[in-house]
């Protein structure tokens, strides 16, 4: 069992930027992948961006290229997605997973743990 804490949520003006964190505990963190969810009321939870095992690979949806980044701390068992260049339709719960697989991980199947979800709220 994985337990996943997320924070760092927030409400930014556009064009600020947020730090969210995902705090892993139970299993050793660095044999998962790790990714980041958002889900918008209304709509589908969503791929924002995943990182292998090691740290080395890092994948992105499209629309958060050039603006998000994510890294990981293996040794503090904790995942970032550093966000910048805010704007309104990021607003969304974000939330973090944990997979025991590199393939797919934009795909929400993939994952088997899942934290809460942490609020991110974009004022225009």
């Amino acid at each position: 069992q994985v337990t996943l804490v997320e924070s760092g949520g927030g409400l930014v003006q556009a064009g600020g930027s947020l730090r969210l964190s995902c705090a892993a505990s139970g299993r050793t963190f660095s044999n998962y992948a790790m990714g980041w969810f958002r889900q918008a009321p209304g709509k589908e939870r969503e791929f924002v961006a995943a990182i292998s095992h090691s740290g080395r690979m890092t994948y992105f949806q499209d629309s958060v290229k050039g603006r998000f980044t994510i890294s990981r701390d293996n040794a503090e068992n904790t995942v970032y997605l550093q966000m910048n260049s805010l704007q309104p339709e990021d607003t969304a719960v974000y939330i973090c997973a944990a997979s025991r697989t590199v393939v797919n991980l934009s795909i929400p199947r993939t994952y088997d743990y899942w934290g809460q979800g942490t609020q991110v709220t974009v004022s225009s």
